[in-house]
């Protein structure tokens, strides 16, 4: 008899190693996203209805189990807004047995998409009561919907005070404890399925709570109240402001660490689009893909078809050519401009020479010169970099040690470095692609980070003498730099390759040394218990659209995503403060691939005289005459397409605010502009036509007698420029001038 109980419990250790075997089989598995044909007809009365249906996709061996177990467990999410199927872990065999089901269209691989890393609305010319925010006051009604890491709900930037409650029309949820959202952080909701499958683990419920820090501060640039005394490191002091600090936000958290996995990405959009957002911000983004293979622009479709206008980061990879990411002509594609304001720390050489660096660390450093090293005068290049391990073989104790940007090891690490090794301040020279893009970190010794140029000269000084020295000498808080706005270098630039006939990026905006809400003190081995950080890259510029975004549409609450994108763009500032063209890192005029349209003038955008709309339909034609298949087309549209009963057109004939022109057989370009500045204008063209090319506008002039009036002009690009190689391009603009408007917008044409 005793042997019965032991014989049960060999069985049940077997059953238990067996569903283990099983989950450990299934969450080695990898994700993908599954489309399918919504049925015809069909319409489902509840979510269990839809799981069912998608479930029917999976193959046998994936429905066994008790309680229906297994396929929830394989199943990891399914969509309803933002497409039709779902994300499930496959093997490569069962992705090619779900080819026989009908209905199915493909399935794809996951990608992991990565992150793209106060005085800003006073540089942007935003006043109280003034302006843009004083028509949309201050942006009140809107909600923005952020995808990130999440959020530090208590941080005092989303206090509430004085807000009102969301819209009706809200139907989202706080997933923190009831006390932890409010009329400012009205909904918060975390994502991780997928996260957790890449690291083989079953999903666990776990809150938004941001343990990085980017998506507090891209949250707070966009929508933070009013925090007065804000400051890092006793830096950039003064009262710290979201663009839009009436409006409301809800936070989605997708992203953990950098990475960013499109089967959570799908989630948060499908909720956003659910929970009644009216703005969407991603500062997330990958390399170039066609639109149906790519999770944001296939989300952001089914977002603006909801009347969500979407604002994305263009990407860190610059100052090189064709580095874009979110290049899709319905998403605002937003690069990276300087402020006025610098962190100054100067690098005193032996020789009286001084350069201008910066640093948002800024202790106490003794006035005295100190011999200063090249890390790289050992002819390695790892020293050069100050990477790991790399100083072993090099003399910096009690030293200022010159580094070398780039490399494996990130700006603060090299400084790390250098302490460890015995140093006691490091300059950080950039390299030549980086020019005079310079970085404010929370250094961990004394630092400054200056110029290509500084540091060759430096290096010629260290060359130059037997004994260099030099000292570090803080200067503080600076506000007035005449060159700004200018590109900064990692700024992606264009062409666009996914689809070469839309100009890309579209926008610049304040995107370097932005400080902004942050969840912890900052990590530099103070005492320091400040709870902003400054931080740089597309992902700080993306947030300042959106809440630029989210004041146009609580202004013009009937305007469409794309007449919003219109208006920043036509309104777009060429020239910097010193009344010059904005220049690149390299200190030379930006040219048309980095700035897109211009860099961003909030209260010109409320204002535009004219405007460029399309309708999500309008967006039909032209994927068409991308030559994407019906079912390609179909994902992005969320509904059936037929390409053969669609009159496609060319990329360049899209009701665009600017132009991109390939050489070849003249073009003719048609344009509509709707009036929505003054009831009775007119308006005159002028066009600086990029060389190479003639440019005709007709008709050379247009009249409105009323509001909402629309009225259309053809333009005719010939291009003649035989002295041109394949692969160069110029640039111009065409603009329309009013009495009180000019809508400027941009051209390029590529040589081939």
């Amino acid at each position: 008899m005793a042997s019965f109980p032991i014989l049960c419990l060999v069985l049940a250790l077997f059953s238990a190693r067996l569903e283990l075997s099983h989950a450990d089989e299934a969450s080695s598995l990898p994700t993908y996203i599954v489309h399918v044909k919504h049925p015809e007809g069909r319409v489902f009365s509840e979510n269990e209805d839809l799981l069912t249906w998608y479930q029917s996709f999976l193959p046998a061996t994936t429905t066994e189990g008790e309680n229906n177990a297994r396929p929830r467990q394989r199943m990891l999410y399914s969509y309803q807004h933002v497409l039709s199927g779902f994300a499930a872990r496959l093997a490569p065999e069962e992705v090619s047995a779900m080819q026989a089901k009908e209905g199915f269209m493909w399935a794809r691989p996951q990608k992991v998409h990565k992150l793209l890393t106060t005085h800003t609305p006073s540089f942007l010319g935003l006043q109280q009561q003034v302006g843009l925010w004083g028509s949309s006051n201050l942006g009140k009604g809107v909600i923005i919907g952020v995808l990130d890491t999440g959020v530090l709900p208590n941080h005092p930037s989303f206090r509430d005070d004085g807000m009102p409650p969301p819209p009706a029309k809200w139907k989202g949820r706080c997933e923190f404890s009831a006390s932890q959202c409010n009329n400012k952080l009205i909904g918060a909701r975390s994502f991780n399925i997928a996260a957790m499958a890449l690291n083989g683990k079953d999903a666990a419920a776990e809150p938004p709570l941001d343990e990085d820090g980017h998506g507090t501060h891209t949250a707070s640039t966009a929508a933070g109240g009013f925090v007065m005394q804000a400051e890092a490191l006793g830096q950039a002091k003064g009262t710290a402001v979201g663009m839009a600090p009436g409006a409301h936000l809800a936070v989605y958290k997708v992203c953990f660490g950098e990475d960013c996995a499109d089967a959570d990405m799908l989630a948060g959009l499908d909720a956003a689009v659910a929970d009644g957002v009216d703005v969407l911000s991603l500062s997330i983004g990958s390399e170039s893909t066609p639109f149906f293979n790519d999770t944001i622009a296939v989300g952001s479709f089914a977002a603006i078809q909801k009347g969500i206008f979407v604002s994305c980061s263009a990407g860190n990879s610059g100052p090189f050519n064709a580095t874009l990411s979110n290049e899709a002509p319905w998403i605002l594609t937003v690069g990276a401009s300087t402020l006025d304001r610098k962190i100054i720390a100067t690098a005193k050489l032996g020789n009286g020479m001084e350069f201008d660096g910066e640093s948002l660390f800024q202790p106490y450093f003794p006035p005295k010169l100190l011999p200063l090293v090249y890390a790289g005068m050992n002819g390695k290049q790892e020293s050069a970099f100050c990477a790991a391990g790399s100083l072993k073989d090099v003399d910096v104790k009690g030293k200022v040690v010159l580094c070398d940007r780039g490399g494996s090891i990130a700006r603060i690490a090299k400084g790390q470095e250098v302490k460890d090794a015995g140093g006691v301040a490091m300059i950080l020279a950039n390299q030549e692609q980086d020019g005079s893009s310079t970085s404010v970190d929370a250094h961990v010794l004394p630092a400054t980070h200056v110029s290509f140029l500084a540091g060759q000269k430096i290096k010629a000084y260290v060359n130059s003498t037997r004994t260099p020295t030099a000292v570090i000498v803080f200067k503080g808080t600076v506000i007035g730099d005449p060159s700004a706005p200018a590109v900064t270098s990692f700024s992606s630039r264009g062409p666009n390759l996914a689809s070469p006939g839309i100009l890309k990026p579209d926008i610049i905006g304040p995107g370097v040394s932005i400080l902004a809400a942050w969840p912890f003190p900052l990590d530099n081995n103070t005492a320091s218990k400040s709870t902003f950080n400054i931080m740089s890259g597309t992902s700080m510029s993306c947030p300042h659209l959106s809440g630029i975004a989210a004041l146009i549409k609580s202004a013009h609450p009937y305007w469409s995503p794309a007449a919003v994108k219109s208006a920043i763009m036509t309104t777009a500032d060429q020239l910097n403060l010193a009344g010059k063209p904005i220049v690149d890192q390299g200190l030379l005029p930006a040219d048309i691939f980095a700035v897109g349209a211009g860099h961003v003038n909030p209260n010109k955008a409320s204002d535009p005289g004219l405007i460029y709309d399309i309708s999500p339909d309008g967006y039909i034609p032209y994927l068409c005459g991308l030559g994407y298949t019906d079912d390609a087309v179909g994902v992005i549209a969320h509904k059936p397409i037929k390409c053969s009963q669609v009159p496609s057109i060319p990329e360049g004939q899209l009701n665009y605010p600017s132009f991109a022109v390939t050489s070849g057989p003249p073009q003719t370009f048609i344009r509509t502009v709707t009036n929505v500045g003054e009831a009775y204008s007119s308006y005159a063209v002028t066009v600086v036509p990029p060389p190479g090319t003639y440019v005709t506008v007709k008709p050379s002039k247009l009249y409105f007698s009323k509001l909402n009036q629309k009225a259309t002009y053809s333009v005719t690009f010939t291009v003649y420029g035989s002295a041109y190689k394949s692969g160069e391009y110029t640039q111009g603009y065409l603009k329309w001038d009013s009495a009180k408007y000019s809508v400027r917008s941009p051209i390029s044409v590529m040589f081939k």
